[in-house]
């Protein structure tokens, strides 16, 4: 087959996931480590179909005729390539299941069926149904006085075919959420058994429904599309927070895109199904692993003691390049600071913010929240600050998928607290890193400006691998008190020297730099492109891409997640060589580099190459001016295009592969953790050239927004555990501090998702 240097984003994204699913079959990861990257996999897939088959779904029945601009496949063909690679998957993921389970019962962890069950099991799980379950059932047979519920998304239920005198019908009984999902059987030692609460309601079926006959039963589960316009739906009767309330509950009765199913049914049944829940058949996919893997989290917990199942723990470490005994202000203002996470801790930039709230010459402090942590520490420093009498103005994203509950309940308490809250313009999100802090000292108006690449979490700052840079530099805090000027009113930045903002001064950017490259390469010299990302589908961009490639510029880029350029096409991209890393972390950093040697001009950024960051998302990229950190951020972006344990590389026809592994052997993660730890002492470095005086503006103190009722928030337990979940490696090293809190098993499966899903427990 010829091979075709666009690929479709879909499908490159189902890439990315069999990449994960790769890490549960590797057996060089710890046995509960590998059941927690099948875990991710699956909830990943969820959210897939959730957001982005949902989308297609919408858009085939709006207008099918309307073609990928790479790909050129309409939304019908691409659903259906969708399922059938989803379909083809289910093998491998089945057999990944089972034989993690089948290498943990030598470790005494057992998944057990109820077929095999010992007598004194069989008692227990009898009377624990009697007790815990049997009374709180629901079950439905459904008819013309009994219509078909709705099905809440990700809910499981049992369906039997049901027959009796009057003839057959459909019985559903629905495994709630109020039931505790893991069932351990009763244990003497440290072995651990378990069954799962919908495999036991499974089995009373018969009994459930015990005035029918139980011809075939299977259990299922439905997957909601969750993909809706909040521009398109917006009420202008309501303010903007009413309106993201409302969408939230219109998001939950959204119509299906997908069944689960545990065991292959009749035709009679499957089609009774489909109609109910207007499927079609190639929307329906059998399983034999369990239908939901969230419930892996509580055999952690219970299996936490052995420690040979996990990722040795590894903590954050304190920055080399920070004085403890020194405010973190007074340290910005003679150079700049970097952070490099999960490798060094949040604790500092922190550290900052609630410095900042106390410090009496700060007068205003400015910021971005796109998500934070449950119980958010950066939260709690800007109110502390409001509450001391600064000027904090907190731009929430109200419209991060999944977050909108969590963030609605931010924006009131940051108001309860007397921060001036705003929210991004219409159509456009805010995804932006960045905080801005202002003095008024003895030697006039002083800037400090954070811009990271990473949400302000202390949870993902573990769990992520993220950068941060802390500048005083002045230019930069002028350009980026112009990005808050500009949200403040509705507007957009136009024009920016040292920041590249979107949607109108990043991608034109970036296009410039590559054609620097073009017109170095042709006239002889070393032309140099070099990014690590989460994704590639800008269509400008990689159009340029391969015209650099033509023009003999070399490309390098570590692409975690989706790549619609295909690499090494002969001709085309044969001077583009992308790789994915997926370990332990999930790579979140975004890194551009351009021009070789001493012409190299590195950025950190929000912004992936994707059209929704370069062209409908607030995002911004800075450059890196202090030469140590541009060297750390260099070598970083070398280290993991050196790796060859976790890294895959592309081929040219669109698959990874693994290098074959030689000495010396480079796990880019370890290998950056193993640095954090050594904490090498260095020679104090050289200050930032001081910038030349120019006049600064007095800040301009607005006025705070009234007061509201302040509201509980609740970060909400799901399928994913979002990322509250786990701890970090190190090899064989004693911390230097601990500034995160460890626990004893791995990271949260949000570690590898798409969007982070949160969905509010039915009460």
């Amino acid at each position: 087959m010829k091979n075709r240097v666009y690929d479709n984003r879909e499908l490159s994204w189902l890439k990315f996931n069999e990449r994960v699913l790769e890490e549960a079959r590797d057996e060089r990861n710890p046995l509960l480590e590998r059941l927690l990257f099948q875990s991710i996999y699956g909830s990943n897939l969820d959210e897939f179909f959730m957001v982005r088959v949902g989308s297609l779904y919408d858009a085939s029945l709006v207008d099918d005729s309307h073609k990928d601009n790479k790909s050129k496949m309409k939304p019908s063909e691409q659903l259906s390539a969708i399922f059938t690679r989803v379909r083809e998957l289910i093998a491998v993921e089945d057999e990944s299941f089972k034989t993690i389970h089948k290498a943990l019962e030598p470790k005494n962890i057992e998944h057990k069926s109820m077929k095999s069950l010992t007598m004194q099991e069989a008692e227990f799980l009898e009377a624990y149904y009697a007790y815990e379950i049997k009374p709180f059932l629901s079950p439905l047979i459904i008819d013309k006085r009994h219509p078909f519920p709705f099905l809440p998304n990700k809910s499981i239920y049992v369906a039997a075919k049901l027959t009796s005198k009057s003839g057959v019908t459909l019985g559903i009984i629905g495994c709630s959420e109020k039931f505790q999902r893991v069932i351990f059987l009763p244990r003497q030692d440290d072995s651990i058994a378990y069954v799962l609460v919908e495999e036991l309601i499974f089995h009373y079926t018969d009994k459930i429904f015990s005035g029918y006959k139980v011809e075939e039963k299977t259990l299922m589960r439905i997957t909601r599309n969750a993909d809706i316009d909040v521009d398109e739906s917006f009420d202008r009767e309501l303010d903007f927070r009413q309106n993201m309330s409302e969408l939230i509950n219109k998001r939950k009765r959204l119509c299906a895109v997908r069944l689960q199913l545990s065991k292959q049914v009749s035709e009679p049944l499957q089609k009774e199904l489909c109609t109910r829940l207007e499927l079609s058949k190639k929307q329906v996919f059998v399983e034999k692993t369990p239908l939901d893997l969230s419930y892996v989290f509580a055999v952690f917990e219970k299996a936490a003691d052995k420690k040979e199942l996990f990722y040795e723990p590894q903590t954050s470490q304190l920055s080399r390049m920070i004085d403890e005994s020194r405010p973190m202000i007074e340290q910005v203002d003679e150079r700049d600071l970097f952070l490099s996470y999960p490798y060094e801790t949040i604790q500092h930039f922190i550290r900052m913010l609630n410095e900042a709230a106390k410090d009496e010459s700060v007068v205003s402090i400015k910021m971005t929240l796109y998500r934070v942590a449950k119980h958010s520490k950066v939260i709690k420093a800007l109110c502390a600050a409001a509450e001391n009498g600064k000027e904090v103005s907190v731009l929430v994203e109200l419209r991060a998928r999944f977050d909108e509950e969590n963030n609605i309940g931010w924006s009131k308490q940051l108001e309860e607290a007397g921060c001036r809250v705003m929210y991004g313009p219409k159509g456009l999100k805010v995804h932006s890193k960045l905080c801005l802090i202002t003095r008024k000292t003895s030697e006039g108006v002083k800037y400090t400006t954070q811009i990271g690449t990473g949400n302000y979490n202390e949870k993902t700052a573990c769990l992520y691998t993220d950068l941060c840079l802390m500048t005083a530099n002045t230019q930069i805090a002028h350009e980026a008190e112009e990005v808050f000027r500009a949200l403040s009113i509705g507007e957009l930045v136009e024009d920016s020297k040292l920041l590249l903002v979107a949607p109108h001064c990043l991608q034109n950017r970036l296009l410039e730099m590559m054609d620097n490259e073009i017109a170095v390469a042709k006239a002889g010299g070393e032309g140099y492109v070099g990014a690590k990302l989460n994704s590639l589908t800008d269509k400008v961009l990689i159009d340029k891409m391969i015209e650099c490639s033509q023009a003999g510029v070399k490309v390098e880029m570590v692409i975690r997640g989706i790549s619609c350029l295909v690499a090494g096409i002969p001709g085309v991209t044969e001077n583009v060589r992308i790789r994915s890393i997926v370990g332990r972390y999930l790579e979140h950093a975004r890194i551009y580099i351009f021009g070789s040697g001493v012409r190299k001009n590195v950025y950190i950024s929000s912004a992936d190459y994707m059209t929704r960051n370069t062209t409908r998302r607030v995002e911004v990229a800075a450059p890196v001016l202090n030469d140590e950190i541009k060297q750390r951020i260099i070598e970083l972006f070398e280290t993991q295009m050196k790796d060859n344990v976790k890294a895959r590389d592309m081929q040219p026809d669109g698959t990874y592969i693994r290098l074959p592994a030689s000495e010396p052997l480079v796990d880019a993660q370890s290998r950056l953790f193993a640095e954090a730890y050594a904490n090498v002492p260095k020679s104090k470095p050289v200050p930032n050239p001081e910038p030349k005086a120019e006049p600064v503006p007095e800040p301009v103190t607005q006025p705070v927004q009234a007061q509201t009722e302040v509201r509980e928030n609740t970060e909400n337990a799901q399928t994913q555990t979002n990322v509250e979940e786990k701890p970090e490696p190190v090899q064989n090293a004693t911390p230097v501090e601990e500034p995160v809190k460890k626990k004893v098993f791995g990271q949260g499966s949000s570690r590898y998702s798409v969007v982070k899903v949160k969905v509010k427990k039915k009460k």
